[in-house]
């Protein structure tokens, strides 16, 4: 069913979330906020429905795990072990693929706190995040997971956006993603809106990034060691804006949310908090490299760095696309492709795997949300919607070459 709103500047409220502007230029012109919602309708992922998605020649996509429970955010380990989280129970699940024929046969739950969300790994501890809090867990020779620790607990309050991710750099330091708390607005917290560089040892923190309405996939480019994120339009302008955003996020940098969207527009909504001018405050924000279809809400964000993948796609990213709700004709529910060339800049998006929507955009059966990459360089992809992990290998690979062994 689709609904059309049409929402007056001042303040509205839709879909339980506070629309308000703030700091109006008194000159601006008056102006409407539109848009519409639209949910197709879910469907189960049946075999069959499976077997129909679309890949680039060579490519097949399989079932990894299913009957999981709202799976999110993923981390592998170099023993092929894979962690899932669920937010809204706040659990973390080990999945294990025992005799590496591509799915996986052991299922068991690791962890419990609330809200347990973004997953990084590095030095065989696995390092979590919630709302507020950022943990740290060893990982046993099992697989399974030893006392959470609090590494931090003071984190801001989440609002809209509390999906906060982890992911470590190049240079081994914790990148913690903090959305804002609101689509549109000036926060009081600094902390909202930005990327955020966190100690190991949990004592002290600082902005990397700001301007950023919600940048919940990002990474670093295999040989540049650049930084890349997609960050999330701000909605209710219409079906075709805000797009989303590719940026390389560079440190310092401001990305204009929550004045300036897409490739340099003005948002009267929110004049800039500095008293500059648009202009001025463009001139020092950061543009996006490309843009994609408005409110196709991406979520999780891979670099190739495997050989089992073609050539053509080495250094490559992956970003899969959860879906729109808020539009006449959905978009997104797909994984996209992004092609760099050889001095490592992005060129254009492309689609990699499709076919999620189903009869003529009226239903789905599989909404992407997280992805890592295996070490034997498949891809796995989680769809909180109907609870099945993916793996999507190129069939030319000979064989399956087998993780690390636990120690």
């Amino acid at each position: 069913m689709l609904s059309k709103l049409t929402l007056p500047l001042a303040a509205a409220l839709l879909a339980g979330f506070t629309t308000t502007a703030q700091n109006v230029p008194p000159e601006a012109t008056p102006f409407q906020m539109t848009g519409n919602i639209y949910l197709p309708k879910k469907l189960p992922a049946t075999p069959e429905r499976v077997a129909s998605l679309k890949a680039p020649a060579g490519f097949t996509i399989t079932t990894y795990a299913e009957g999981l429970d709202m799976p999110r955010m993923l981390a592998v380990a170099p023993t092929g072990d894979l962690y899932v989280s669920n937010r809204v129970k706040g659990t973390i699940t080990l999945l294990r693929d025992a005799n590496h024929d591509g799915k996986a046969e052991v299922k068991q739950q690791v962890a419990q706190k609330d809200h347990l969300h973004g997953l990084a790994m590095q030095d065989g501890k696995l390092y979590i995040a919630a709302i507020r809090e950022v943990y740290v867990a060893d990982i046993k020779a099992n697989g399974t997971l030893g006392e959470l620790k609090t590494l931090y607990k003071d984190l801001p309050d989440a609002g809209q956006h509390a999906n906060r991710t982890l992911q470590f750099g190049p240079d081994k330091k914790l990148y913690l993603s903090v959305g804002s708390t609101c689509n549109a607005c000036d926060e009081d917290n600094p902390e909202n809106a930005t990327l955020i560089q966190l100690n190991l040892d949990g004592l002290g923190r600082k902005i990397y990034a700001h301007g950023l309405r919600n940048t919940i996939g990002f990474d670093w480019h295999p040989t540049t060691r650049q930084l890349f994120g997609l960050d999330h339009g701000i909605d209710w302008l219409g079906d075709e804006d805000q797009q989303e955003e590719f940026n390389q996020i560079k440190e310092g940098a401001n990305y204009g949310w929550p004045s300036i969207i897409a490739d340099g527009k003005p948002y009267p909504a929110n004049k800039p908090k500095s008293g500059e001018s648009y202009e001025q405050f463009d001139a020092k924000a950061v543009r996006p490299l490309l843009l994609y279809k408005a409110h196709s809400a991406p979520l999780g964000l891979v670099f190739n760095r495997g050989t089992q993948f073609p050539a053509e796609y080495k250094n490559d990213a992956f970003v899969t696309m959860h879906g729109s709700w808020n539009r006449a004709q959905p978009s997104g529910y797909k994984i996209v492709r992004v092609r760099f060339n050889e001095q490592g800049q992005p060129q254009q998006f492309e689609d990699f795997i499709t076919g999620w929507l189903v009869e003529n955009n009226k239903s789905e059966f599989g909404r992407p949300c997280g992805i890592t990459q295996h070490p034997d360089g498949s891809l796995l992809v989680s769809d909180d919607d109907n609870g099945v992990i993916y793996r999507v290998a190129y069939a030319a690979a000979k064989g399956t070459p087998k993780a690390k062994k636990r120690s």
